[in-house]
């Protein structure tokens, strides 16, 4: 039985991109151990996977690099025959390079990449030549495995479904309008015009992180469409994804939640405000639109991730999307 594990402690959609690489490794190695290692608060993505064998925590806000060292010495006791390092930063390609692995592999940007048994050369997307992350993440184990890159994929519970099940009893759509970054997040006043513009058929689901629901309480109170519920804060990731995947549509920015869309197959459409889809993150749904502004900006795209405010003050990108753009897709 080989042991494998696979390593990606960035963002939350970070993760989900990555789990197409278990999808692969399970396809080519059904009976293998593998593992996955998460920075801490991101492990719920992935309880009760059928195909992971064990979730390792990374916490890397209280004490860093005494847990850093712990989880290198938790990793090489293992003897894993392959570790697959997703990231490009330095504390994971320690723990990629001395994790005593028959093989290691990773990408070539990483600093510690000298040390790896296997570097990948890491390319950037662009709009002459796409590559999606999912993509570029498969090149990490092509040798291995075949050339194909397997869709990202989530596994909410049967109690995760129970949960949200009394918000399905009507055709639904879900919005989630928050994002990490101010300049790929789509206006809350722009929000607001799209959903008063939305058939008052549908019921509207608000969905984002704790830290979001007050933004969303602002968008629920100023809209006058008749059914607007604000449950920010209130599901898990699993049960946000399990609401989305019944969902007529799912309103998303350039963020975690299209993840969660592709990885259930859900109907999404995603909202590129600063950033644009070329970058290689966008929406793998089988039904899937992307909007955004129909004409040409010489400041757009400002950055990779974006920022905490539009660097031009005008924030043109996100103001010119039409709400016409929006409900197109619904």
């Amino acid at each position: 039985m080989q042991k494998f594990l696979v390593i990606q402690t960035a963002f939350i959609g970070d993760v989900v991109l990555a789990t197409g690489i278990i999808e692969k490794l399970h396809d080519h190695f059904p009976d293998a151990q593998i593992d996955f290692l998460v920075r801490k608060g991101n492990e719920a993505l992935l309880a009760a996977h059928p195909f992971i064998h064990e979730v390792l925590v990374w916490d890397k806000k209280q004490g860093k690099l005494r847990n850093l060292w712990k989880m290198g010495q938790r990793i090489r006791r293992t003897h894993y025959d392959k570790v697959i390092n997703v990231q490009r930063f330095a504390a994971t390609g320690l723990l990629t390079a001395f994790s005593g692995a028959k093989e290691t592999i990773g990408f070539d940007k990483n600093p510690l990449s000298r040390f790896f048994t296997k570097k990948i050369p890491h390319i950037v997307s662009t709009a002459g030549a796409p590559k999606h992350e999912i993509e570029r993440n498969q090149e990490l184990i092509r040798d291995f495995t075949d050339a194909t890159p397997a869709r990202p994929r989530l596994y909410p519970s049967q109690q995760d479904y129970n949960r949200v099940g009394e918000f399905k009893g009507a055709p639904y759509i879900t919005i989630s309008p928050a994002s990490v970054w101010f300049t790929k997040q789509y206006p809350k006043d722009k929000w607001i015009s799209l959903i008063n513009k939305v058939p008052s058929t549908y019921r509207i689901y608000l969905l984002g992180a704790p830290s979001d629901a007050s933004a969303g309480e602002d968008i629920r109170v100023a809209s006058t469409h008749p059914s607007v519920t604000n449950l920010s804060g209130r599901l898990s990731f699993l049960q946000s994804a399990a609401l989305m995947k019944d969902a007529v549509m799912n309103y998303v920015n350039d963020s975690a939640p299209m993840h969660f869309a592709s990885a259930v197959n859900a109907p999404v459409t995603a909202i590129y405000c600063s950033t644009i889809p070329a970058f290689g993150f966008g929406p793998l749904s089988d039904k899937k639109f992307i909007v955004e502004i129909q004409e040409p900006l010489d400041c757009r795209p400002c950055g990779l991730h974006g920022y905490k405010a539009c660097p031009k003050g005008h924030f043109h990108c996100a103001y010119k999307i039409e709400d016409r753009q929006l409900l197109q897709t619904l």
